[in-house]
């Protein structure tokens, strides 16, 4: 059994570690990148971009949650309460996550991705942009500690 809840955690690590590695780079690269250009050039790049990640992102974060949480409930049957507590540290910071995305970040993404299909330039394009970056350090802490937790819940 413990050998099946470090699989599980190792797998919720490269899944977590997909979009922990896109949230960042957003955070570090992408919204200083976006500073420099035009709203309409925001538009275009940032819709078509969200109307790609939205549907191909899924299945790594979903995978990451649902293997974080299998984790936890191996790692409790195998008497490893300090790995189960690590893996169930790192599944309810990914429920965090997904709640902050699905109430702020989606519905901008939403939108951008509408305007970029219309080819529109909202004149509050900037400021979609500036309401999703608001929130992209703070998931990229949420994803980086879930994945510091699941490494914990290895080798404990």
């Amino acid at each position: 059994m413990t050998l099946l809840s470090q699989l599980a955690a190792l797998l919720a690590i490269m899944s977590t570690g997909i979009v922990y590695g896109t949230d960042v780079f957003c955070a570090l690269v992408q919204r200083a990148a976006l500073a420099e250009v035009d709203d309409a050039t925001l538009t275009s790049v940032m819709g078509t971009t969200h109307r790609i990640a939205d549907r191909r992102m899924p299945a790594p974060g979903i995978l990451g949650v649902i293997a974080a949480a299998v984790a936890s409930v191996l790692a409790a049957v195998a008497g490893r309460p300090t790995g189960s507590a690590a893996a169930g540290a790192a599944f309810l910071l990914l429920v965090v996550w997904v709640l902050l995305y699905v109430r702020i970040s989606a519905p901008i993404n939403r939108r951008l991705t509408a305007a970029a299909d219309a080819h529109e330039t909202p004149a509050d394009a900037r400021t979609w942009q500036r309401d999703w970056d608001r929130i992209i350090v703070p998931r990229a802490v949420l994803q980086g500690v879930a994945v510091l937790a699941l490494g914990v819940s290895l080798i404990s």
